[in-house]
């Protein structure tokens, strides 16, 4: 372990890099008030987008060449790609990209593509990839649609009682699901004008594989799904030709409110471009003002800086709501019609208060009043992110948005779930059988509670002021409390991953005024000790999603570092060792301009499946934290008087 007196001085540089960052960030404000950072997913995103214009036939060469560029440059010395920095190579995500490749024109002959060849197949070949993978392998051409799990259309007619129903499944499914089965009703099939194939990777040829249809690791129900996907099999060409129309009527009718306009289908690139096919293969016009819409989503979606790549989607509220909270924690102040003002106009602007979305079908007599993860996205409001911008706001001026707040209020209460906890955009999306279905072999189909996001929800209402003897709060404390594991720690859904949740978690029992003393919070302040590295920092790895890697790490991160520090401050250690060598550690870590140099990746899309690299962590977070000290050390109080 590195000493504290080995460590260049604590205070003396804070001062100036609190101020350097903050200042830097500030200029990366838009010009409307709001702040954006790219949002980073692994090369699926970018592959899908290549495969998508060759599905259409509607290929940018020049756009193809810098994203066949950014895939090459993402992979990784054993010849395929992962879901995340230096992480194991990914079957599913290697095939796309190396279709994706081949479809832009790299010769199959290539060092690159041999190596990634040679991995695919070590790894039991295209045909053992995921069920969305197979989709896409089937749109082409280069599976038969056997390959895919039954999902007939006709799901969109089934009572709202049936144990499948569209609504029992989170948002980000039920938007790829609905224009999905369409495709897989229709079986349309790519122009794919160069006529590419990848039969060489597979280990049988395709049309004489046996075994794609499988049941999902360790789900008890696995077999019996897969026995009534054979027998739908049998009979699906069977289906009433009227119910089908039906049920195709009922999809376009469920996406058609939903387009989102120029910020697209559930927000989110999968939905966007499923959609998109699905109209053209109902017989949509090409230039259908519904098919416009959603390429001009998609094209919004790709970024042409230093590398061009796709987002999966874009995160401008979480982004704007987050640097307000650090400029804040560094000293800027609402009311002079500057910074902090702006940024509150522009989200106030962004207030989800007409539109009922999907989880009104849970809770019909609740008002809406909630935002969304990105610029727009009516249908879909976030629990999480309204927490947070209501804290926010709250704290900017809280009698200015009182009506605001007073709405959000009101909606993240009536979000709750019968077990204490919140989920991200549903409530009660916890039917556990559903993740044993064939099609959710990514075990990502449902939205239950989370620490992570019921910790902010109990933070921003104890931050209005509700005590911790009022029911909602009460019933989410007890959650939290529920959840911790046995080592101290908590789970994080969203952010990767102990760390995030343990910091979650502490923040909010922090602002319900728990006993900072009390056994829950000093096992958490125990084990986030544990986890500082020699450096001073703290780092946690994607991989720890999986319980036989727990506790992995590659090395320390800005961002991950900021969330420990955020957690033992929240739990009064405000003057411990562990926070002196980790406020070191960002005081001296990398950095250019607003931004600290961070390699790894701290987001979690859908844990094991899907990861993100928010290129804002490593901006906002580390200034947050150094700013909290700073102020803390100040202040006559040891006590974080925020909920966040």
């Amino acid at each position: 372990m590195v000493e504290v007196g080995t460590l260049p001085g604590v205070e003396a540089g804070l001062e100036g890099v609190i101020l350097d960052a903050r200042e830097a960030l500030k200029e990366r404000q838009g010009s409307d008030g709001h702040w954006v950072f790219e949002l980073e997913a692994d090369v699926t995103i970018t592959s899908e987008h290549v495969m998508l214009h060759h599905y259409l036939d509607e290929i940018d060469p020049e756009l193809e060449r810098g994203m066949a560029a950014y895939l090459r440059e993402e992979q990784g010395a054993h010849g395929g790609w992962a879901l995340y920095e230096a992480g194991d190579p990914d079957l599913s995500a290697s095939v796309k990209a190396y279709f994706a490749l081949k479809l832009a024109g790299d010769d199959a002959d290539a060092p690159h593509m041999q190596a990634a060849r040679r991995l695919i197949l070590s790894l039991g070949g295209a045909a053992q990839a995921n069920v969305f993978t197979r989709i896409g392998l089937a749109l082409f051409g280069q599976v038969p649609w056997r390959a895919v799990p039954v999902m007939p259309v006709e799901i969109m007619l089934l009572p709202r009682w049936f144990p499948f129903h569209i609504e029992k499944v989170s948002y980000w499914s039920r938007t790829v699901i609905v224009p999905l089965l369409i495709l897989m009703a229709l079986r349309p099939r790519a122009k794919n004008p160069r006529g590419v194939d990848i039969r060489e990777l597979f280990t049988t040829p395709p049309e004489k594989e046996r075994n794609y249809v499988t049941s999902p690791k360790g789900a008890r129900l696995g077999p019996a799904f897969v026995t009534l996907d054979r027998a739908l099999r049998r009979v699906e060409g069977r289906f009433p030709k009227l119910a089908r129309a039906r049920a195709i009527r009922a999809a376009v009718d469920f996406l058609l409110p939903r387009l989102n306009g120029e910020d697209g289908v559930g927000g989110i690139y999968p939905a966007m471009a499923a959609t998109l096919m699905a109209m053209l293969a109902l017989g949509y016009a090409a230039d259908h003002p519904a098919c416009e819409t959603i390429r001009g989503a998609i094209r919004k979606l790709v970024t042409t800086g230093e590398r061009t790549y796709c987002q999966p989607c874009l995160s401008p509220v979480w982004d704007t709501s987050l640097a307000m909270h650090a400029l804040m924690e560094a000293g800027e102040r609402a009311g002079d019609g500057r910074t902090i003002d702006q940024a509150a106009d522009w989200l106030i602007d962004r207030e989800i208060r007409d539109v009922r979305g999907d989880w009104a079908w849970q809770r019909p007599q609740l008002k809406p009043g909630g935002w969304a993860f990105q610029y727009r996205n009516d249908h879909y409001p976030d629990v999480d992110d309204t927490a947070v911008v209501v804290m926010a706001l709250h704290r900017a001026d809280p009698d200015r948005h009182r009506e605001s707040l007073e709405r959000a209020a009101a909606w993240i209460e009536g979000m709750q779930s019968r077990d204490g906890g919140w989920g991200a955009f549903d409530v009660d999306n916890n039917r556990e059988y559903l993740n044993a279905i064939p099609f959710a072999d990514h075990g990502a189909l449902l939205d239950s509670s989370t620490v992570d996001v019921t910790a902010r929800c109990v933070g921003m209402l104890a931050q209005l002021g509700y005590a911790l003897d009022h029911p909602a709060v009460r019933r989410g404390v007890d959650f939290i409390k529920r959840e911790q594991e046995v080592d101290g720690s908590w789970f994080g859904r969203w952010g990767v991953n102990y760390i995030y949740g343990t910091w979650s978690a502490l923040a909010a029992l922090n602002a319900v005024g728990e006993d900072l003393q009390g056994e829950p919070v000093r096992r958490a302040v125990a084990w986030l000790e544990t986890q500082q590295r020699p450096d001073g920092g703290w780092g946690e790895d994607c991989a720890t999603y999986a319980p036989e890697r727990r506790g992995e790490a590659k090395g320390s991160t800005p961002s991950q570092t900021a969330w420990a520090l955020l957690g033992l401050m929240a739990a009064g250690d405000v003057e411990s060792e562990a926070v002196r060598r980790g406020v070191a550690y960002l005081e001296h870590a990398p950095r250019e301009g607003a931004r600290w140099a961070e390699r790894f990746w701290t987001g979690a899309g859908f844990p094991r499946v899907f990861y993100l690299k928010y290129h804002g962590y490593a901006a906002y977070f580390p200034l947050w934290a150094l700013a909290r000290y700073r102020g803390l050390m100040r202040g006559n109080m040891r006590r974080v008087e925020f909920g966040i």
